[in-house]
């Protein structure tokens, strides 16, 4: 049995084993499920205690991260607007380079089209020109044809040549010689024969002309040159200097339409000219003609020189030509001289040698006159010894 007080009224009273151990079980059960209970609420606390820290731990590491991206988030904006700034001022450097190109190629295009322009407008006034000469110039040449009949077409343009120049004879040629060329006993002639003489009448300049022109209505057309190998013969043949063909033949010919033209290549000192240039060539060929007149003077001087230097030169060769003869005979007796005396010298040494060899004998003989002794008489011969000994007893 068991006592057991009331815990209220202190009251005692006793109780088997069973309902003790009933009541212990209440008491132990009632006291586990406080301490359950106490436990579970500690749990409970402790849990929430432990999702308050993790939330609180949670949420700071949220504004942690969030205050990190807002910060990356700051920094990348702040790049993505320093980019953007830069590259709107590679923007704004490269259109502003791009404009002051364009511009420049603009200003460049602008002063080239108008170097262009003006360029070509002074082509344009040049070749205006140009044509309005030529066409003065063909027009010219169709009236003159136009006047002249088939038959008169050369003689007409010597006459005109022969004019012109009869219109300055006085004012520019003065000594001047021009007139046709009748000579055709080498069977050939030219037209005119030029010749400028100087104060002393030496030839200055001397030109054969030929003049060829034809009408738009001959049926075979000739071209200047065809008329270029005759006249060089002609120019030859009458000792011309210079040879000019005057001709109105392919009178569409850029050529021959430019001004004189300058042959040379296919004969020597020949030119090709237009009718209006036929004063012009005169006047260039004989104001060079006078230009080399000093040269040519000077050339005479040199030339005489030459000849007076030749002849000083053929006098100095003469002059060593017979002292070489001359010395050559006198080094020839010199030699002979020289070899006799060589001769008479290589005799006396001889004899010089002879003489020596003989006083080298009569020396050496001497010597073994003076080394001659009665002992060396008589060394092996008793006999002799015995008559010096004697000999020399007496």
């Amino acid at each position: 049995m068991h006592e057991i007080s009331c815990p209220h009224c202190h009251k005692a009273f006793k109780i088997d084993e069973a309902g003790y151990a009933d009541i212990a079980k209440q008491i132990r059960d009632r006291e586990f499920e406080k301490q359950l209970n106490e436990r579970l609420e500690l749990a409970a606390k402790d849990k929430q205690s432990a999702l308050d820290l993790l939330k609180e731990k949670t949420l700071n590491e949220i504004r942690l991260a969030a205050a990190e991206k807002d910060r990356a988030i700051q920094s990348l904006e702040a790049k993505l607007k320093e980019k953007e700034v830069l590259e709107k001022l590679a923007v704004s450097e490269a259109v502003r380079a791009i404009e002051k190109e364009r511009d420049e190629l603009k200003n460049g295009l602008e002063k080239a089209n108008l170097e262009k322009d003006l360029e070509k407008n002074k082509l344009k006034e040049i070749y205006e020109v140009k044509i309005k000469d030529r066409e003065e110039q063909i027009e010219r040449l169709r009236d003159m044809k136009a006047k002249l009949s088939t038959k008169m077409l050369g003689e007409t343009l010597e006459q005109h040549c022969e004019n012109e120049f009869n219109r300055i004879r006085a004012i520019a040629f003065q000594s001047a010689y021009f007139e046709k060329d009748n000579d055709a006993s080498t069977g050939s002639k030219g037209d005119y024969i030029f010749k400028d003489l100087d104060p002393s009448k030496n030839e200055i300049v001397s030109i054969m002309f030929e003049m060829k022109n034809e009408s738009d209505t001959t049926a075979t057309k000739k071209k200047n040159e065809d008329f270029l190998k005759e006249l060089d013969k002609d120019r030859n043949e009458k000792k011309c200097e210079y040879a000019v063909l005057v001709s109105l033949l392919e009178p569409e010919s850029e050529l021959y339409n430019t001004g004189i033209v300058d042959v040379s290549h296919r004969y020597s000192k020949m030119y090709v000219v237009r009718p209006q240039f036929f004063l012009q060539i005169i006047s260039l060929l004989r104001n060079a003609a006078i230009s080399s007149l000093q040269y040519k003077a000077e050339l005479a001087l040199v030339k005489a020189a030459s000849i007076d230097v030749t002849n000083f030169e053929n006098k100095l060769e003469d002059f060593k030509s017979g002292f070489a003869k001359n010395f050559e005979l006198a080094s020839r007796k010199f030699q002979t001289a020289i070899d006799e005396i060589d001769r008479s010298i290589s005799h006396l040494e001889k004899t010089k040698e002879a003489l020596i060899s003989s006083d080298r004998n009569l020396r050496l003989a001497n010597d073994k006159a003076q080394d001659v002794t009665v002992k060396k008489l008589t060394y092996g011969n008793p006999t002799m010894k015995v008559m010096f000994e004697q000999t020399g007893e007496e």
